[in-house]
């Protein structure tokens, strides 16, 4: 898997911006894949696909490349849902059929957040 990093330089500190691509896949038990990541300002972000998943195709594969959509979630330290906090005009805690360049704007906002 190649990195792509962006840079950002902010008051001196240079930050380097988390994509889907450093998103980092393991099968599941029950079929298809799925990653974690916590950001440094507590949110984790869940990027799931596969069988019992909103995402395309609903279908037990190996590698994110199999797939152009994906179900995401999100919450905070708390383990308190923030997707539909975070993500303009949501109203539920799980997305679906979420492509790869949305994943990486809804990163970004993320990462913004304090």
């Amino acid at each position: 898997m190649i990195f792509t990093l962006q840079l950002i330089v902010t008051n001196k500190k240079i930050k380097v911006m988390t994509t889907f691509k450093d998103l980092q896949f393991k099968r599941k038990n029950y079929g298809g894949i799925g990653a974690h990541y916590k950001f440094d300002n507590g949110i984790t972000i869940s990027v799931q696909a596969g069988p019992g998943n909103y995402s395309t195709p609903r279908e037990d594969h190996s590698s994110a490349d199999a797939y152009s959509s994906f179900e995401i979630a999100m919450w905070n330290n708390d383990g308190e849902w923030v997707t539909r906090n975070l993500i303009p005009r949501q109203h539920d805690d799980v997305i679906g059929w979420v492509s790869r360049d949305d994943i990486n704007k809804i990163i970004s906002i993320v990462q913004a957040q304090k």
